[in-house]
């Protein structure tokens, strides 16, 4: 592994960490969360989202409670590698949106000493697993699964039920399209269609 030194002849030890939920958990705000923390401890941050994603802003983060932070909109994972210039940690939003590839970026992030911070759906509205999510589960340092409340009964929701029809996997939307189930709700719902 890579090790950078720093000022003070430390060596800077990179890792990933990945939060991870259904829709409406809070996911993005703990993003923000954790990267303004890395501000304010001074560190050199830059944060990534995939240019589909213009549901809020098309350059911001935004989270559903409409904390916000600047963020550079890329169209694929490599371009990631290629705009991350002199930084501590690499804040990656929506990480479901972009393909396999992702884990590799965020391993190569890693290995140069930088702490990566990726946010994003676990599993699609079909419940299956969804994106690069999965992989970076696999090989991350750190997890963190966040969770909603089902929209049913009041339980933990794991679940992002999409209240429309239709088969695309991608279908950008908010509480008009989506809404967080428990397992139980989630099940009853899906097998009554």
């Amino acid at each position: 592994m890579f090790l950078e030194i720093t000022n003070n002849n430390k060596p800077r030890r990179g890792w990933v960490e990945v939060v991870c939920g259904s829709m409406f958990s809070g996911k993005t705000e703990e993003l923000i969360r954790r990267l303004n923390r890395a501000k304010i401890a001074k560190q050199k941050v830059e944060i990534f989202k995939p240019a589909i994603d213009t549901r809020y802003d098309d350059v911001e983060v935004v989270s559903h409670n409409a904390n916000s932070i600047q963020s550079t909109p890329v169209e694929s994972a490599e371009q990631i590698l290629l705009l991350v210039n002199d930084v501590s940690v690499v804040g990656i939003d929506e990480a479901q949106f972009f393909d396999n590839r992702l884990v590799s970026v965020c391993n190569q992030l890693a290995d140069r000493g930088i702490r990566v911070i990726v946010a994003g759906l676990d599993i699609d509205f079909k419940g299956a697993p969804f994106g690069p999510i999965p992989n970076l589960l696999a090989t991350a340092e750190y997890v963190t699964k966040v969770h909603a409340i089902c929209m049913h009964c009041g339980n933990l929701a794991h679940y992002s039920h999409r209240t429309i029809q239709g088969e695309d996997l991608v279908v950008l939307g908010e509480t008009d399209i989506y809404e967080p189930l428990c397992r139980s709700c989630f099940n009853a719902i899906t097998k009554s269609n």
